[in-house]
């Protein structure tokens, strides 16, 4: 699979980089006070991170005052397995160099999507790394065999908490896709997400960068 960077013009339909952040205290804080599991973890709200003076900044200058929660997305992992959006934009920060799997909303047809359409990019360690609300996404994965990632989440503070409860409304199948607060999630067959009960709506190869990495 090609990995292009997230500077290539490509990216500008998936997200962009955020100039002017200091992000040196953030990423010395991610290899420092979080852990490197040999799967995928994922913490929404670290008080190690939320403590840095760069919370503050990204509150009040990158999602304009809204409260935001920063939190962590740490581990190895070469597969796509789902894709998941929200309403709003999510910040990626590494601290060591990263690769998203991104696909676009327009890519999703009756409620589907053809794992072709998926995009790999490359993020470098400590570029604030916008990924749009239209830009479908998941886990991080490596961009070096073995390596693992340590990536900082920032996302207005709720996200991904508890699935609300919601009133059906009829013929509305993205509701069937809401798996937590703010989160609607698109499965692969072969995942584990789906195997818990998310809806199994990506077609096509489960990607696995593991060889191009």
């Amino acid at each position: 699979m090609e990995i292009r960077s997230v500077f290539d013009p490509d990216f500008a339909a998936y997200g962009k980089v955020l100039p002017g952040y200091d992000t040196e205290a953030l990423t010395c804080a991610l290899e420092a006070a979080t852990p490197l599991p040999a799967g995928v973890e994922y913490v929404a709200s670290e008080p190690a991170l939320e403590s840095l003076d760069i919370a503050a900044v990204l509150q009040s200058n990158a999602y304009g005052g809204m409260p935001i929660q920063l939190g962590w997305c740490n581990g190895h992992n070469t597969k796509l397995n789902c894709l998941e959006y929200h309403r709003d934009s999510e910040l990626n920060i590494g601290s060591r160099d990263f690769i998203l799997l991104l696909a676009r909303a327009d890519d999703v047809v009756d409620g589907r999507l053809d794992t072709a359409r998926v995009r790999a990019f490359r993020a470098p360690r400590g570029a604030v790394v916008e990924v749009y609300a239209t830009a479908l996404h998941y886990a991080p994965c490596s961009a070096a065999a073995g390596e693992g990632f340590r990536v900082a989440v920032v996302l207005p503070r709720g996200t991904n908490g508890p699935r609300p409860a919601m009133t059906p409304l009829p013929g509305n199948a993205e509701d069937r896709c809401l798996w937590a607060c703010n989160k609607w999630l698109l499965a692969h067959p072969e995942s584990s997400e789906a195997a818990q009960g998310a809806v199994a709506a990506l077609d096509g190869v489960n990607i696995d960068i593991a060889a191009d990495i």
